[in-house]
């Protein structure tokens, strides 16, 4: 978004200062492309202290000093499964209404949609946040379209979109820019566009997740054939031992 190397975090430059409080607006927030806010909470050094503190620590020096003033959105871009209470905080004090978890059809990204799930509904019930829904980011995996689908609807929720794959999407990466600013007639541009207006109009319709047990995802994979019981895998091991043998002899 803003055509160039990552931007300086609110931790890194506080820790410069000396602290949040010595901090302008103007030196954490800067415009990009169409004139977009961006601003990069950051985290402490790998290994020590609570990567979630640089989230609350810079909502609430945004919310201090007026970020947040005559703006249509406010988007934040959270890491996926819910570890760390810190990474909640936006969840926990109301400052987020609505989250979309973005997803593939991969074993592990679902289980981690599913664990974003649960951290959703521990907060919701106190709080207004509600799941807006899944957006699938295609990693062409098997019936990966028909697996987050099922999910979203596992979870009370819906698929918003299906991003499909493409490679201009790296190519615009690669030169610091977004697809819609690097490509805006492309059809991936038009997929952008596509998901920006659903999630416009789905606003206020979010729902309380319903979680799934880890043995009722991986019953859902069976039933897609994307997993193997136990009983096929071993018959399958037999028979490739069978045909060593047969090979041998």
């Amino acid at each position: 978004i803003l055509n160039a190397k990552a931007q300086d975090t609110v931790l890194h430059l506080a820790a410069e200062e000396g602290s949040v409080e010595d901090l302008e607006l103007e030196d954490v927030l800067k415009i990009g492309y169409k004139d977009i806010k961006c601003v990069e909470s950051g985290g402490p050094e790998p290994g020590v202290g609570c990567a979630g503190r640089g989230v609350i620590t810079s909502i609430n020096f945004l919310e201090e000093n007026g970020a947040y003033d005559n703006v249509d959105y406010v988007s934040y871009d959270v890491l996926g499964d819910v570890v760390c209470g810190g990474f909640a905080m936006p969840i926990r004090e109301n400052k987020a209404q609505e989250i979309y978890i973005v997803m593939s059809g991969e074993m592990m990204a679902l289980y981690a949609a599913n664990n974003i799930a649960k951290g959703i509904l521990k907060y919701a019930h106190s709080g207004g946040v509600r799941l807006g829904g899944l957006i699938c980011n295609e990693r062409q995996t098997d019936r990966e379209l028909d697996l987050s689908e099922a999910l979203a609807a596992r979870l009370n929720s819906k698929l918003i979109h299906f991003v499909p794959r493409d490679n201009i999407v790296q190519h615009a990466e690669l030169r610091k820019m977004t697809v819609i600013q690097y490509a805006p007639d492309s059809k991936q541009a038009g997929e952008y566009r596509a998901l920006a207006k659903k999630i416009h109009l789905n606003s206020g319709q979010g729902t309380i997740p319903t979680p799934i047990t880890m043995e009722e995802l991986e019953d859902m994979l069976l039933d897609f054939g994307i997993m193997k019981t136990d009983e096929q895998m071993l018959a399958e091991l037999q028979a490739k031992e069978e045909a060593k043998l047969a090979v041998a002899q």
